[in-house]
């Protein structure tokens, strides 16, 4: 009886079979658990689509459960680029025919509720399908319907900022709802006024009315303030706004040399002024100084006069009591000091008289019973006494206290 040997081929397949089954399940295993959990970082947000079709969003950061499902990740913020150097710049269309490419860099947000970031992934898919096709149309439609709000001069000087401001609004809340006006406007090269048709901006209780709602806010996409960094405008417009920009400059030099003027002709009037005040004040000074002067000599001589008058009254108090004296003296002796040195004089004067007269006081030759001589002169110096004494009121009879009697 011989013994049956196990074919060594089968047993070799066996074993191949084997290690291919299992670096199989290794590989499956390995590809598995890369698709079982999923980190999301804090910048980012996701929507997981599972194998069963099911979406769910994931906003926040950390660790979630992907089964084998996929995974699509959106920036939490990006900022997109409208840049003319990579032909990526907002064409804009003015109201006096001027053409622009704004070029500028805004930046915007995911929303981060479920509702709006599904709807998104749904329709959109990645990110740069979500800048392609929400946020570069709504900004060219942004500065489609500014432009019509101004001209290309005007968007280069004094609505610049307006022009940012259209653009950002319109951008983020919708479109305006406007309406066609003819305007008479100086034309930027000659200056002589041409009818232009422009858009005007329909208000609605205050507010400007909407055509439509932007596509950003309808999909929940935050727009941020918006950055125009360069305008360039076609080879026509710019020199239309060069030459402005010159007129403008010329207007400006000669309003600039007309206030230089203007101030100058001040400057000399106010000179004027204050040299006719400075002699004024120097004549009121010396006016002062004289007026101070003849105040002065005023003062001393209404001075002087009150001494004059006091001196006077002083002088006439003096008379009238010298007067009051005297007459009081005369009331009390009947003046007779006085009447008596006038009795003496008198009395003098006829003895100097008769004492130079050369002539014979009596007759050479006396008959009868006359008189002794000398007799005659005598009793003339007799009588006159006697006529002197009664002229003074002065009785010469002794009587003890002296007395006279006012005739």
């Amino acid at each position: 009886m011989s013994e049956t040997a196990t074919p060594r081929p089968a047993t070799g397949m066996r074993k191949f079979t084997g290690i291919s089954l299992s670096l199989l399940l290794l590989f499956v295993g390995l590809w598995s658990s890369t698709n079982l959990v999923e980190m999301l970082d804090s910048t980012e947000v996701m929507v997981i689509q599972y194998p069963n079709g099911t979406l769910i969003a994931a906003t926040e950061p950390g660790w979630y459960m992907q089964w084998l499902g996929r995974v699509q990740k959106y920036p939490l913020r990006k900022q997109f680029s409208f840049a003319e150097s990579d032909n990526e710049s907002l064409r804009i269309r003015f109201n006096d025919g001027g053409h622009a490419n704004v070029s500028g860099v805004i930046s915007w947000e995911m929303p981060t509720d479920s509702e709006h970031l599904i709807m998104i992934h749904r329709k959109f898919g990645n990110p740069h399908a979500v800048e392609q096709q929400i946020v570069r149309p709504t900004l060219e439609s942004a500065a489609y319907t500014s432009g019509p709000l101004m001209s290309s001069t005007e968007s280069a000087a004094e609505k610049r900022n307006m022009l940012l401001q259209f653009m950002q609004d319109q951008a983020k809340n919708g479109t305006y709802n406007t309406r066609m006006v003819s305007l008479r406007v100086p034309d930027p090269l000659t200056g002589i006024e041409k009818t232009v048709n422009s858009a005007e901006i329909v208000m609605e209780g205050g507010k400007p009315a909407r055509e439509q709602e932007s596509p950003a806010k309808v999909f929940g996409i935050n727009l941020l303030p918006m950055t125009i960094n360069a305008i360039k405008y076609d080879a026509a417009i710019e020199q239309q706004i060069t030459n402005r920009q010159i007129a403008i400059q010329g207007v400006q030099i000669a309003q600039a040399n007309a206030l230089k003027a203007e101030q100058d002709a001040i400057t000399t009037e106010k000179t004027g002024q204050a040299k006719a005040a400075e002699a004024k004040w120097a004549q009121e000074a010396i006016k002062a100084q004289k007026v101070t002067e003849a105040q002065q000599k005023l003062e001393v001589a209404q001075l002087e006069a009150q001494a004059a008058e006091q001196y006077k009254r002083k002088m006439i108090l003096e008379g009238q009591g010298e007067a009051e004296k005297k007459q009081l003296v005369m009331n009390a002796d009947g003046a007779l000091d006085q009447k008596l040195a006038a009795y003496v004089a008198i009395q003098k004067a006829y003895a100097d008289a008769i004492q130079n007269y050369k002539g014979n006081w009596v007759p050479q030759f006396v008959t009868g019973g006359g008189a002794a001589a000398g007799s005659g002169a005598q009793q003339m110096i007799d009588l006159l006494s006697i006529k002197a004494a009664k002229d003074l009121g002065i009785d010469m009879s002794i009587q003890g206290a002296a007395n006279t009697a006012k005739k």
